[in-house]
């Protein structure tokens, strides 16, 4: 077989140069993150933050119009769709990452290092929950009903529940982790493993509060994934849209983060609106096989109109509160200087 005719095989649905280019162009994201734009232990201020996300939401926008170009504009709508849906979704895990870097006080020097893992993770992950998403929905067509049942369920839920912290003392994967591996009470560095000298006098192997961190994101990922994956399946179920649109929204992640996790709080408001967006997707499931086909311009319209408005709302609401946080801090500082 000819290097052309290997390009030219399908994979799930999709050709292997079109596979191929997406994979490559992560790779190459993913070496000039680390390698060039963020080599070295050091903080990312709020406005690197957002011209790295900005420089993310570009490349995916753009990504985004080959496949409008390459596979037709019906397939350039629904990757929109779903990369605006799982970017949405993201910014509740930026919460819990928040939280759980609190939680093991790992400095921001280090959490540029501990997120970049992390995608690696992510990458794997998502590609084997939608690879088997994938070949539920082919061998059992039903299955999709579940899913939109299931984001109906979760939406209605999302509009009821409050802000639940993610409980890590009690994590079952963590204690299995802490039993499995020894962990260093202090960090080393950037070092996810480090060498410590046990009674024996010998030199041996532990994990740091850093790798712990790592685990722990992994298990947020997953836990979001829950939510995410069924949501983009609800919008189409052509695996090569559901991945890159999945992978795109959350490569974006890290640079998002430094710029939102200390603003966080200004976006309660965005959670009912994304509940709102659950049930509209998981209804729009039974929709499509009791009525017929939803517009696809409609769909993406509707989904961006009901985010905007979260987020509009949340910040028009939180407004007050922010300025009272600016002006107490302005305060701390006159207080300090008169002293």
């Amino acid at each position: 077989m000819d290097i052309v005719s290997l390009f030219d095989a399908e994979f799930l649905g999709k050709s292997a140069a079109a596979w191929a280019l997406f994979l490559g162009v992560v790779a190459v994201l993913l070496i000039l993150d680390l390698g060039v734009l963020n080599r070295g232990d050091k903080e990312i201020g709020i406005r690197r933050s957002l011209i790295l996300s900005s420089f993310y939401i570009g490349v995916a926008l753009l990504f985004g119009a080959w496949v409008w170009w390459d596979h037709g504009a019906e397939s350039g709508m629904l990757y929109l769709t779903g990369f605006v849906v799982e970017k949405s979704l993201a910014l509740d895990n930026i919460f819990v990452i928040s939280l759980i870097f609190s939680a093991f006080a790992i400095p921001r020097a280090y959490q540029h290092r501990v997120l970049f893992w992390g995608i690696l993770g992510v990458l794997v992950l998502r590609a084997i929950m939608i690879g088997l998403g994938a070949a539920l929905i082919s061998s059992f067509g039903w299955i999709l009903y579940i899913f939109g049942a299931f984001l109906i369920l979760t939406g209605i839920k999302m509009l009821f529940a409050g802000h639940e912290p993610m409980d890590l003392e009690n994590s079952r994967i963590l204690k299995l982790v802490r039993k499995a591996i020894p962990v260093s009470p202090s960090l080393d560095g950037h070092r996810f493993f480090t060498h410590v000298k046990k009674a024996d006098g010998k030199m041996h192997w532990v994990a740091t509060p850093l790798f712990l961190a790592l685990v722990s994101i992994e298990i947020a990922d997953i836990v979001f994934a829950v939510d995410s994956v069924p949501a983009v399946f609800a919008i189409t179920t052509d695996p090569y849209i559901v991945y890159t649109s999945n992978i795109f929204a959350v490569l974006g992640l890290r640079a998002l983060y430094f710029a939102l996790a200390a603003m966080v709080h200004r976006f309660d408001y965005l959670k009912y609106a994304l509940a709102l967006v659950l049930v509209i997707v998981g209804g729009k499931i039974f929709w499509t096989h009791l009525v017929g086909p939803v517009n696809t311009f409609v769909s993406l319209g509707s989904t961006i109109g009901i985010l905007a408005a979260g987020v509009l709302l949340s910040l028009w609401k939180t407004r007050k509160e922010d300025k009272a946080v600016a002006q107490a801090g302005a305060s701390d500082v006159s207080t300090s200087r008169t002293q």
